[in-house]
């Protein structure tokens, strides 16, 4: 079963630390997923850009509405996440405890909830035009 490891700090946090601590987390988090990868879980993860480069879209009687920034404000944001595939909820538990970012904000572990005959291809320009 796959689970969406989600995390959660203070974006600021990262700027605050002399660059010899930004190179211990930077080190914690490759050996991190070095491990999942070894373990054979890992599945994907990604490293996301400040939430001040996010745009949210709301519906409001029945419009849409494109917001600049987070839609909640809040002192921790999503700054990445991890995907893993363990047999059950206390495996991610186990591998979600030994993730740097327990240390220094929140992982949010969630079960994904898989799509019927779905597969990751690159979008085709059909599907790009049909987006806009």
């Amino acid at each position: 079963m796959q689970y969406l490891l989600a995390l959660y700090a203070d974006e600021s946090g990262f700027t605050r630390m002399t660059p010899e601590q930004q190179q211990q987390g930077m080190a914690a988090y490759m050996a991190y997923t070095q491990a999942l990868q070894t373990a054979g879980v890992f599945r994907g993860s990604n490293r996301l850009q400040s939430a001040s480069s996010a745009t949210t879209l709301r519906t409001t009687s029945g419009k849409t509405q494109v917001l600049d920034g987070p839609f909640i404000d809040s002192k921790e944001q999503l700054g990445g996440y991890y995907l893993i595939d363990v047999p059950n909820l206390d495996a991610a538990l186990s591998w979600a405890g030994k993730c740097p970012g327990v240390g220094h904000g929140v992982v949010e572990v969630r079960a994904v909830w898989p799509m019927p005959n779905t597969t990751s291809q690159p979008a085709t320009e059909e599907a790009v035009a049909a987006a806009r």
